[in-house]
């Protein structure tokens, strides 16, 4: 199973590398597997260092919603 979380573009360092923001904490991650250039401001699904595909601003808030929801949850247990 593969779980990527969506990542907002904040910075681009080269052709092939990104600077994005994942639920506050800042990583920088390789663009080589996308079929087109990311731009600061557009989301990425990140896995394991890479993004894996651009995601719709909608649907990757929607998603680090569920993300943190989880994340609250296991803190309260």
């Amino acid at each position: 199973m593969c779980l990527a979380i969506p990542s907002k573009v904040i910075e681009i360092k080269g052709d092939s590398t990104v600077v994005v923001d994942t639920m506050g904490s800042k990583r920088l991650i390789s663009t080589m597997l996308l079929e087109e250039r990311a731009n600061v401001g557009e989301y990425l699904l990140i896995h394991v260092g890479y993004a894996m595909q651009k995601i719709d601003e909608k649907e990757a808030i929607e998603s680090l919603g569920l993300f943190k929801e989880i994340e609250n949850k296991m803190n309260m247990g």
